[in-house]
């Protein structure tokens, strides 16, 4: 089945409005691409004040070229532009692409009072439109270049299996200039300007159902609508095509909850990282890293690991390659016994045979050592992918057998890598289609990256769809401490057991009826949310007469600082083996999110916590948890027990299905919730909840 937007990809005719016989004008390039880069299709140049254009005859009006175009590219100013695409619309063309500026990225009103009017025109008639400030699109594919990119002037265009989609004509062209100088054929090159209409997130799901890509690139500078990037990510698992993005700005925030710690903690970025990790993206922050790992993206590797074997003639290399697997958080894959006799048999004595193999300046000798090893170290199923580095080779090395041996391994199903300094020596193995990088810190990084978005990939079918709901409407109030544990017990979180009553005289009551050695006493109101800065809080009461004469002292400092209480909570006093933190807020983006962290008085001031997007499961939460700072200590150290993570990890999920599905709340923060010993349960102690009435 045809995209919608497949004809900005292979159009059957294109009028230029605007055309420029000077081949260095923005008017003017297209039409030069399009001769020189084999588009095939019928062109219109359409200038009133020449009869013909590059040696093309040339119409003084859109509305006298012989046939409707497909598509219309606009290259004339301001208000000219506004017309042209009104009167390609009135024709019945399908599509428009706008270069021409002054549009809502001046940031004046009348740019968009222009960009409004445009936008009228064609939605009046169906007609689509790319840009305006647009760069153009290229599909050197069909040789429809509708742009005026310099960049296809300097690195000569070639079809192949790359995708770059981009918000930004610079962000086009940069990435399409390294890969072509790295001799990478790239299929789409899309600028897309201010996305009046089309949006790049559109245009790069058209790419992924070209059954000819392998691997898309995509560039924005806002995320506005998230429900597009989950249908790129579910075309890109489905098809079997990697999206790798870079997003230059933050999502549109809007107002957000400041009255929560999760709301200060749930910044943008996080959130977005979130996101984009949910549904099987993967994010980079810059150009460097968008291309980083290109050529291990076009390979036919179905890995399933993270396991790193390392093959070297250097010892040093292979203690290096070793220090940036463990930063990478790739594992040094632990050989067998059989794998270990297998490399004797075919390593020099003094030949280390545990990984990382070092084969030693014998391989000067023995030109054979490289395609002997490297099967082994396949046929072992603890090795998920391999690393070769070759950091002096060239005269009196056969490096051609070499790159046969790397090229004949790599061509059986384990990823490969190598680190290869010397521009000659490196030369053979990128011939033969390998990921060749100057040194292994910059292969370990670009195959880390690679093994982790397949696995990301694989997993994202098996995780819910991101809630993306705007959450309950109207404003918001924050509940009081007994409420806020109320509704946190509905949402599925452990809360401490309570007596909540009206007056002082009626703590010493309370102590007796919860029948505890101690007890926390608090004084309950909506007005604050830190209640211990305010003298609002007494702990270890340890008698009837203690807790009631804490309630009177709460009393006092209410009064002192104007604060209305609504009562008193009392609670047993708990201990826990560790504070921690579970929150929630409302993205106006990406919808419902939940937080997890170490908790307690520092959580801001210390972050140690990660976001998850709402619903989430247990996997998910587990991962998060081991990704913070205080993981290690959560198992126990030192003679300290474990304490209970999984009741940690069940309270995350629960609150997280019912932040989805609430129609009320838009936040809270539990804080602190204790973690008891393993098998005893996780409690939250207080609580904040923001809801509608």
């Amino acid at each position: 089945m045809v995209h919608p937007l497949d004809v900005f990809h292979r159009p059957a005719s294109v009028a230029v409005v605007g055309a420029s016989d000077d081949t260095e004008k923005i008017g003017g390039r297209p039409l030069r691409y399009m001769r020189e880069f084999g588009y095939a299709g019928r062109v219109y140049p359409v200038n009133p004040r020449r009869d013909t254009v590059q040696g093309m005859q040339s119409y003084p009006s859109l509305t006298e070229v012989p046939t409707v175009p497909d598509i219309a590219l606009i290259a004339v100013p301001g208000a000219a532009a506004v017309e042209a695409v009104a009167t390609a619309a009135r024709m019945g063309v399908k599509g428009a692409v706008v270069m021409s500026s002054g549009f809502t990225e001046t940031g004046r009103p009348e740019g968009a009072a222009l960009q409004a009017e445009m936008l009228a025109h064609a939605r009046d008639a169906g007609l689509r439109i790319v840009g305006p400030n647009s760069q153009g699109l290229a599909s050197f594919h069909s040789g429809a270049v509708l742009g005026f990119s310099t960049l296809f002037t300097e690195e000569p265009p070639a079809d192949g299996p790359v995708a770059i989609i981009s918000q930004s004509g610079a962000l086009a062209s940069v990435p399409y200039g390294i890969l072509r100088r790295r001799g990478i054929g790239v299929r789409y090159a899309h600028g897309t300007g201010n996305d009046a209409d089309v949006s790049a997130a559109e245009l790069a799901a058209a790419a992924l159902e070209d059954p000819e890509l392998r691997l898309l690139m995509l560039y924005l500078e806002s995320v506005n609508d998230p429900e597009s990037l989950v249908r790129i990510g579910e075309l890109s698992r489905r098809n079997d095509v990697p999206v790798v993005a870079l997003v230059g700005g933050r999502s549109s925030s809007g107002s957000r909850a400041a009255a929560s710690h999760t709301g200060a903690l749930a910044t943008e970025r996080r959130v977005l990282d979130a996101f984009l990790e949910r549904v099987g993206i993967w994010q980079v922050h810059s150009v460097r890293e968008l291309v980083a790992a290109t050529e291990l993206y076009l390979q036919d590797w179905q890995p399933t690991g993270s396991n790193l074997a390392v093959v070297s003639n250097s010892g040093a290399v292979c203690v290096l390659a070793a220090d940036a697997a463990e930063d990478a958080g790739l594992p040094l894959a632990s050989l067998l016994p059989t794998t270990d006799a297998r490399l004797k048999e075919v390593l020099p004595d003094f030949a280390s045979t545990t990984n990382p193999v070092d084969v030693t300046a014998a391989l000067l000798t023995d030109s054979g050592l490289f395609g002997k090893v490297l099967p082994v170290l396949g046929a072992d199923p603890g090795v998920d992918a391999c690393l070769l580095g070759i950091p002096v080779a060239g005269r009196g090395y056969d490096v051609e057998r070499f790159a046969r041996d790397a090229a004949e391994f790599a061509a059986s199903g384990t990823p490969l890598v190598l680190a290869v300094p010397q521009p000659n020596v490196a030369a053979p193995f990128v011939d033969a289609g390998l990921p060749v990088f100057e040194e292994e810190s910059s292969a370990v990084a670009a195959l880390a990256q690679y093994l982790a978005h397949r696995r990301r990939m694989a997993r994202a079918d098996s995780l819910p769809r991101p809630a993306l709901t705007a959450g309950p409407s109207g404003a918001p109030g924050r509940l009081n401490e007994a409420e806020s544990l109320a509704r946190l017990a509905e949402m599925g979180v452990p809360t401490v057991p309570r007596e909540i009553v009206s007056f002082p005289e009626d703590v010493a009551d309370a102590f007796t009826r919860l029948a505890v050695d101690r007890v926390v006493v608090k004084g309950s109101t909506d007005a604050v949310s830190h209640k211990s800065d305010l003298g609002l809080v007494e702990l270890g009461c340890a008698s009837a007469e203690e807790a009631l004469a804490a309630a009177h002292r709460i009393a006092v400092a209410a009064a002192l600082h104007g604060v209305v209480l609504d009562g008193f909570l009392v609670a047993p006093m708990l201990r826990g083996l560790h504070e921690v933190v579970i929150g929630a807020s409302i993205d106006p983006v990406f919808g419902p999110v939940v937080l997890v962290g170490a908790g307690g008085l520092y959580v801001e001031a210390l972050p140690d916590t990660a976001v998850l997007l709402a619903p989430c499961t247990a996997d998910e939460v587990h991962e998060a948890i081991q990704s913070l700072r205080i993981a290690p200590v959560l198992g126990g150290v030192r003679g300290a027990p474990p304490a209970d993570v999984d009741a940690w990890v069940k309270a995350v999920v629960r609150a997280s299905e019912a932040m989805a599905a609430s129609e009320t709340v838009v936040g809270f923060d539990a804080n602190p919730v204790l973690l008891l010993e393993a098998g005893q349960g996780a409690v939250a102690v207080d609580a904040v909840v923001l809801a509608t009435t």
